[in-house]
């Protein structure tokens, strides 16, 4: 499996979580709920930020260089995280689901940056046993069988 298919088939079940999320956010009425849902959803991404930074980002950075897309990517994985940190630890209810939703609206706008820009140009400049070869290193960290 190539890391790409990878990385869009957990896009998939990420975005399930996000309609979950998004439908329980108006019956939230206290804090403890709100942090659950950021401290959850602050697990799923950053391990879906972390497999793209350690393994997908150094494959491209020699085709790349310093700049294009990578250096806004993590970026906006820094930006991700820190929201729901901010969610995780918030003291006012209102504040945190403010917050929850901005997180929502910068993962999906992010997400859709890799599937319309990052993926492609992986699939472009990378060979398909690199590929390949990142996907199984995906399917070690996530403990999958791929084939």
């Amino acid at each position: 499996m190539q890391i790409t298919q990878a990385l869009l088939g957990e896009h998939g079940v990420l975005y399930a979580l996000f309609e979950h999320v998004e439908a329980d956010v108006p019956k939230m009425e206290t804090l403890a709920e709100v942090r659950r849902a950021g401290a959850t959803l602050a697990a799923t991404l950053g391990s879906h930020a972390r497999i793209e930074n350690e393994i997908l980002f150094p494959a491209l950075e020699p085709q790349l260089g310093p700049g294009g897309p990578l250096p806004v990517m993590r970026e906006e994985h820094d930006e991700i995280e820190a929201v729901l940190e901010d969610v995780v630890n918030a003291t006012n209810l209102d504040a945190a689901l403010g917050q929850l939703r901005y997180a929502l609206r910068i993962a999906r706008d992010h997400f859709a940056k890799e599937e319309q820009v990052l993926f492609g140009m992986a699939q472009q400049m990378l060979a398909a046993d690199e590929l390949d070869r990142l996907g199984a290193m995906w399917a070690e960290k996530r403990c999958v069988v791929a084939r």
